[in-house]
């Protein structure tokens, strides 16, 4: 059970300001919605009404546009969390949420997902008034092939290769992403390397956001330390919602502090 004192959740403002700033590190759990019926779902509720987060993403590689306006509609309507749409096609979209999550696969060479989806977006995210955060979305190669590899036809760029990686999310940079995000892909087995992180960090000036096969609450802080803005848990959540609970102990022992 929880015992420790309650953290302040941040209003969107202030995780907008927050994140394009990387004023703090920040936590965010990404729910797909096509695995809302999952046993564990209510579950994970219950935790992140607590304020165990301070945001949360909603989106999947084949999440159907229903579940996701129904889920954001939940989410809203039983979180005083944040809600970022974090989707895998130009159909994933809700007005429901407060913010998109304009992704750009920078690490392929799909034109459809460098900007061909947003292309079909655009005319329905300006009707929904959706505030848009530009992200250079980078997928990292790992043991096995992801969802969002299998499903966007393209190749991660190989966990060999730090400095192209690095190089990748400095164009993203250039270009005018806002943020960047380093993704394992759905499932990872282990998360992205901290060698990784860190020289990726070093080579912008945007905020870092990193998910995909965080196993531990150690792991978490070992990717704060190398360079991380926010840390995005998904998998383990699905698995054991009650993680959610130490992984936010230890972000109270390690005395991040949030204004």
């Amino acid at each position: 059970m929880l015992t420790s004192p309650k953290r302040k959740v941040l209003s969107l403002s202030h995780i907008m300001t927050a994140l394009l700033q990387s004023s703090q590190p920040l936590l965010a759990v990404l729910i797909d919605p096509d695995h809302r019926d999952h046993p564990n779902y209510e579950t994970l509720l219950i935790y992140l009404r607590k304020g165990l987060a301070d945001l949360i993403l909603v989106g999947g590689s084949t999440s159907k546009r229903f579940n996701v306006d129904l889920i954001c509609r939940e989410l809203k309507q039983s979180t005083d969390l944040p809600v970022l749409l974090f989707p895998g096609n130009h159909f994933q979209l809700s007005p429901h949420a407060d913010a998109l999550m304009a992704l750009s696969l920078i690490s392929g060479r799909n034109p459809e997902y460098l900007i061909g989806k947003m292309v079909e977006a655009a005319s329905i995210i300006r009707e929904y008034q959706l505030a848009t955060i530009p992200t250079g979305y980078i997928l990292v190669g790992t043991t096995r092939t992801s969802a969002t590899a299998y499903i966007t036809n393209t190749q991660p760029i190989p966990v060999s290769q730090p400095n192209i990686i690095a190089q990748t999310a400095l164009a993203g940079q250039l270009l005018g992403m806002k943020t960047i995000y380093l993704e394992g892909g759905s499932g990872s087995e282990q998360p992205i390397s901290t060698a990784i992180v860190n020289t990726t960090k070093k080579s912008i000036e945007i905020p870092l956001i990193v998910g995909g096969g965080i196993q531990t609450p150690h792991q978490m802080m070992d990717l704060y330390a190398a360079g991380a803005d926010v840390v995005v848990l998904g998998s383990i959540l699905e698995q054991k919602p009650e993680m959610l609970d130490s992984f936010y102990k230890v972000l109270i022992e390690d005395r991040i502090v949030y204004d």
